[in-house]
């Protein structure tokens, strides 16, 4: 059990706080994470797999011209994942992460590059992240700083 993931259930749940994510690259890897400990469904309410463009925009509310603009791995379209998924998830905080785990770059986006952002109390918070490894690696540090973020923002 991931011992950040334990902590963050532990808080959400003393604060009565609900959890969602909209996840791209990691396809439900944070969910499961926080899934894993035991007393989670206290706080988890669920998540949305945009691995797709279209469904970032059809179930997370992201704009095409965001899409277009920025592209699929940035701040700007991992903020509005965060901001439409915890809207359709009705959750209290929400994370989301798009990013290129491998093995090529691709729509402009280099194997590492990841952007992650959290939906809490009326804000977004969201950051760009360059991370090393192979594909599960990158995947797993995503997940990783996810839970960092989640912990910084609500402790």
């Amino acid at each position: 059990m991931n011992p950040l993931a334990e902590k963050a259930v532990h808080l959400l749940t003393d604060r009565g706080l609900t959890l969602g994510s909209c996840e791209s690259m990691t396809a439900g890897l944070f969910a499961a994470t926080i899934a894993e400990v035991p007393g989670a469904s206290k706080t988890l309410l669920g998540g949305l797999i945009t691995y797709d463009p279209r469904l970032k925009v059809a179930l997370a509310e992201v704009s095409e011209e965001s899409i277009e603009h920025y592209g699929i791995v940035s701040c700007e379209v991992a903020s509005e994942m965060a901001k439409g998924a915890a809207k359709a998830l009705q959750c209290d905080v929400c994370l989301s992460v798009s990013g290129n785990a491998g093995p090529t770059a691709q729509e402009g986006a280099e194997v590492g590059d990841v952007a992650i952002a959290i939906a809490y109390d009326g804000q977004i918070d969201a950051r760009m992240l360059k991370l090393e490894g192979d594909r599960d690696g990158i995947r797993k540090a995503a997940v990783e700083a996810m839970l960092e973020l989640l912990l910084e923002k609500i402790i």
